[in-house]
């Protein structure tokens, strides 16, 4: 199970004498909330709210708690784990969890009432393998590769894994609930690969219910395609990062609302001369007199030092560059002449547009918001706002 120091809303404040998290997560479960409402209205159609990787970092059953009140149907996460974490919080929601050893105790699952996503023969006869000594039946999803060429069936194999799936339909180990699939660059609005895929997964549907398997959910939208690509949303869309408040597609604004504020303080400051080398190497040197700030982040809170000479965060009331190197658990900023003061506020990233963004920090570092995210490592406390919890 994976946890985080965390605040509900509405706790006590930590007893004298307690420590402190030099940097803390502030969760808006609102905004989840309100980001599933956002989509769905643009959708029309059910979500699925994908809360693997312990909900993108903000933590996967208050993230989920939140995305069901907000009127997701379903919870999508990547492994067994996840999917009994969410059940042992309490939560019921239909889940679909879709990555898996071959050879995986599917047990725990089926006894769980959780969907199995199945990609290969060899997880299907696991999985019927199971239900058999249950005396149950297994409630799978079949992934067709339709141009990700990552999981999933494809060609022949996916006809097979069809042919089998049926067989074991008919005796009674099996059910296919639904057929799904990935996209591979839906965040381009118009791309032709992703016609090119809606057309394939349409082909292996009627391949499937030519095969005499009748699913009744189809999915194959992700965040950008759900909010800019119509032809893809099917039953249900699969929304991940734009649940958290990130625009999945550049320059499209959907009114989304980050739900995420990350969080430190100014713990040491010293007015230097012009000269004066910064942090290891020196990977800085001052250009003329100024005062440094000590932030106690670093790349072991998931602040990436790829975003070295490029990063800013907001402090004194404006956004301050990071100088020198990011270290594993601290930075250095450079604030000028500004009246900052030890134990200052510093926001790293935010809901914007004042503070930096995470989408502004993952341009910095060369990577994408969803790296940045789950990067945010367990020594960084989670506090968690609003009403949706």
């Amino acid at each position: 199970m994976i946890s985080h120091p965390t605040t509900s809303p509405g706790a006590a404040p930590p007893a004298a004498g307690a420590t402190r998290a030099l940097a803390e997560a502030e969760i808006d479960l609102d905004a989840i909330a309100a980001n599933v409402r956002t989509i769905a209205s643009v959708t029309g159609n059910d979500l699925m709210a994908v809360v693997k990787a312990d909900g993108f970092g903000h933590g996967a059953v208050p993230v989920a708690r939140a995305a069901l009140a907000g009127g997701a149907t379903w919870l999508g996460v990547t492994s067994a784990a996840e999917a009994l974490e969410l059940r042992a919080g309490g939560i019921s929601a239909p889940i679909l969890s879709w990555l898996h050893h071959p050879d995986e105790d599917f047990g725990p699952l089926l006894a769980a009432g959780v969907d199995i996503g199945i990609s290969t023969m060899s997880h299907l006869r696991t999985a019927a393998a199971h239900a058999a000594r249950r005396r149950t039946t297994a409630m799978v999803q079949l992934k067709v590769d339709t141009g990700l060429s990552r999981n999933g069936a494809r060609g022949t194999d996916w006809a097979d894994l069809v042919a089998l799936a049926r067989a074991y339909e008919l005796a009674g180990t099996v059910k296919v609930r639904g057929i799904w699939s990935h996209l591979a660059d839906a965040d381009q609005p118009g791309s032709p690969l992703v016609r090119r895929q809606v057309s394939a997964f349409r082909t292996a549907v009627r391949v499937a219910r030519a095969g005499r398997l009748d699913p009744v959910l189809l999915h194959l939208a992700n965040s950008a395609a759900a909010l800019t690509a119509p032809a893809t949303r099917f039953d249900i869309c699969r929304i991940g990062l734009a649940l958290y408040g990130v625009e999945p597609v550049a320059g499209a604004g959907a009114g989304l609302r980050p739900a995420m504020t990350l969080r430190s303080s100014v713990v040491n400051l010293k007015q230097v001369p012009a000269g004066t080398g910064v942090s290891y190497g020196p990977g800085h040197v001052t250009a003329e007199p100024t005062t440094l700030a000590l932030v106690p982040v670093g790349f072991a809170d998931g602040i990436p030092r790829s975003a070295e000479g490029r990063a800013s965060v907001w402090v004194g009331g404006a956004r301050c560059p990071i100088v020198g190197r990011i270290t594993m658990d601290q930075c250095v900023v450079d604030v000028g002449d500004r009246p900052v003061r030890l134990g200052d506020p510093v926001t790293i990233f935010g809901p914007g547009p004042d503070e930096p963004t995470v989408a502004q920090w993952a341009h910095w570092a060369g990577t994408n918001p969803n790296d940045l995210l789950t990067g945010i490592g367990p020594r960084v406390a989670r506090r968690y706002l609003g009403v949706a919890a």
